[in-house]
């Protein structure tokens, strides 16, 4: 049987078969990105206010249109203030979001954990290293009966995903797992991620924040009643003998 093909349809197939390759070669440099990165975790800073700072090692060279997500999950023993985080929002080169709203005021015991994604942008300086200085901030905790002094709390490196609109089939990146998550701090929509595997990062850091002793609490809450009514007394005695009503 003999078959001829138009014009048009070559110039198809021949542009199918070119975006094809490109999007294979973009797909295995990516391939070359992930097994290249490092991710490193550490804690600054002492007391109930400290900063989490994430390092992140890129392979040497990686295409710039590459997009990278740090994908926190936190522990219900701190928090992260939204208002200092707008406040910085001008001063650092990343973006977060909160996937839900926190209470900045109730006690560990009765908060929630909660996770951020961390957008960071590259800078010309340091091409090949993505750096964020996340401020964190303990909860207080309950007091302990038992003599315990510290409470330890385990903060797990960050899931990296990185993206790229180069190459989309994602889904034969293994053993890398492909998932949807926000496409920026300011999107509401989910794109596409590359998850890059755990064992290419350090075990959680250790965070210790004081913890009150439970033993004292009767005699603390007296002391307090009996200052109170002492200076209401006193108060009250100045204000008779003034005649302030």
């Amino acid at each position: 049987m003999n078959f001829t093909l138009s014009y048009p349809t070559v110039l198809v197939i021949l542009l199918t078969c070119h975006f094809i390759v490109k999007g294979e070669n973009n797909c295995s440099a990516l391939m070359q990105l992930l097994q290249s990165t490092g991710v490193s975790l550490e804690i600054k800073n002492k007391g109930f206010h400290r900063e989490v700072e994430t390092t992140v090692e890129l392979w040497p060279g990686a295409f710039r249109d590459v997009r990278v997500l740090l994908l926190y999950s936190w522990p219900r023993g701190i928090y992260v203030d939204p208002y200092q985080l707008a406040f910085l929002s001008d001063a650092v080169n990343w973006q977060i979001l909160v996937d839900s709203t926190i209470d900045l005021e109730v006690p560990a015991h009765k908060a929630s954990t909660f996770v951020t994604y961390v957008y960071p942008s590259f800078s010309e300086e340091t091409p090949d290293k993505l750096k964020v200085s996340i401020p964190i901030h303990g909860r207080y905790h309950q007091p302990s009966f038992v003599g315990k002094t510290v409470e330890s709390i385990a903060i797990e490196p960050p899931k990296l995903l990185v993206r790229t609109e180069e190459c989309l089939q994602l889904g034969n990146l293994e053993p890398h797992m492909a998932t949807r998550a926000p496409c920026s701090a300011d999107n509401a929509s989910r794109c596409l991620w590359v998850q890059v595997q755990h064992k290419q990062w350090p075990g959680a850091q250790t965070l210790l924040l004081p913890v009150g002793d439970g033993s004292l609490v009767v005699p603390v809450c007296g002391v307090t009643m009996v200052v109170t009514m002492i200076c209401c007394l006193l108060l009250s005695k100045y204000m008779w003998k003034h005649r302030i009503l």
